[in-house]
């Protein structure tokens, strides 16, 4: 097929997703080109792999560059010119919207290409709610030809805040099994361990709703039971220069670090013996899916949709939002019972498993033509 997939740049989940899902479908020979404002962090070359991007003008009359229009026209040209099989758009807010002008843009011209979009969690549960899009992520969903979400949560969400006719289908997000795998780094560990400490990880862009005060809270308390570890933070945001002064507050900057942005983030995830995600929203939790695939055991809040992910007392343990004296306690048991370690471990790795990109890639393939073949030969 050819496939146009629309999506943002960005470090988070919906971004990551889109990408990867382009990188498996090319590789399985499909012609897949990405839309976005500016090229996505993992996006790699690739001869079956196209990137346009999304120019946008300022004019003195805008106060804000009409993106949406600018999207919409672009999606035009590549459905045009690419000869498109199907679009499919992650992220409702102006995806979807913009999906829908293009599509009938396309009709007025003779040629009618399927619209497949993907709620990935914000949209729907923060920004789709806000009054102001409300009336337009309905509208845009129930003109969708497609419509998929990444969890059971979310799409229960998606029922509860919208009304919608249209039916929505369940496809996770997934993992690459052999890049997120435990490797040997033990030279890496020494450097940052030099007297065998556990190494306790987090991952995230650093926002209010990832909850870092908390993952640092949980590791002070590590420390206070005596167990000697050292804290990763990987990524930014605007919460890393309140957590760095946390850290000094509390007398633990030698125990932590802050590495900043990763695009290798599966070496840090090597080297961890427990993961923390304390967030207090997760439509899915594909940072804990990453750790689950390098064998390590995840500490996370029973919200949303990381119980689908994280198994309670089995790939690691789930606390109430905000229960940091959970979280420690059962870090504490993880990182000092070698035996619970191992097993933990183990079970997060055949977990993720269930996850990997071949099967879930191909419920997207056969979603692409059961929707194409109900758009293009209807009845």
């Amino acid at each position: 097929m050819n496939i146009g997939i629309v999506c943002y740049p960005t470090f988070g989940g919906s971004g990551v997703v889109a990408t990867e899902l382009a990188k498996v479908l090319a590789n399985k020979g499909h012609k897949v080109h990405i839309l976005s404002y500016s090229r996505p962090a993992r996006l790699e070359t690739s001869a079956n792999i196209s990137y346009h991007e999304v120019s946008i003008n300022s004019y003195p009359l805008f106060d804000y560059p009409p993106y949406a229009l600018a999207l919409a026209s672009q999606m035009v040209n590549l459905i045009e010119y690419e000869n498109l099989d199907l679009l499919h758009v992650h992220y409702a807010l102006p995806h979807a919207t913009s999906a829908y002008l293009a599509k009938q843009i396309m009709i007025e011209k003779g040629k009618t290409v399927p619209i497949v979009t993907t709620l990935h969690g914000t949209d729907i549960t923060l920004v789709g709610k806000d009054p102001s899009y409300k009336h337009v992520v309905e509208f845009s969903i129930d003109k969708s030809d497609g419509v998929t979400a990444v969890s059971e949560y979310l799409k229960k969400e998606t029922y509860k805040n919208f009304d919608l006719k249209k039916d929505i289908k369940v496809i996770p997000n997934f993992i690459d099994l052999e890049r997120f795998k435990k490797s040997n780094k033990s030279h890496f560990k020494k450097a940052i361990c030099p007297n065998g400490e556990k190494v306790v990880v987090h991952v995230s862009n650093f926002r209010k709703v990832k909850r870092v005060p908390e993952v640092i809270t949980v590791f002070a308390k590590i420390l206070e039971h005596g167990i000697e570890a050292k804290l990763l933070l990987a990524g930014d945001g605007p919460d890393r220069q309140k957590a760095e002064q946390q850290c000094r507050e509390m007398g633990i900057c030698e125990h932590v670090r802050f590495l900043g942005k990763l695009d290798e983030v599966e070496e840090i995830l090597s080297i961890a013996d427990l993961f923390l995600i304390p967030s207090g929203s997760e439509t899915f939790g594909l940072a804990a899916l990453e750790a689950m695939s390098c064998s390590v055991p995840v500490i996370s809040s029973d919200i949303g949709g990381l119980p689908e992910v994280n198994v309670e007392g089995v790939t690691g343990y789930l606390c109430d939002l905000d229960d940091t004296e959970c979280m420690a306690k059962h870090a504490v048991n993880i990182l000092s019972d070698e035996k619970l370690h191992k097993r933990l471990s183990k079970n997060a790795r055949k977990r993720a498993e269930k996850f990997n990109q071949e099967t879930i890639v191909k419920m997207y393939e056969d979603f692409y033509k059961e929707v194409n073949e109900k758009v293009l030969q209807p009845g």
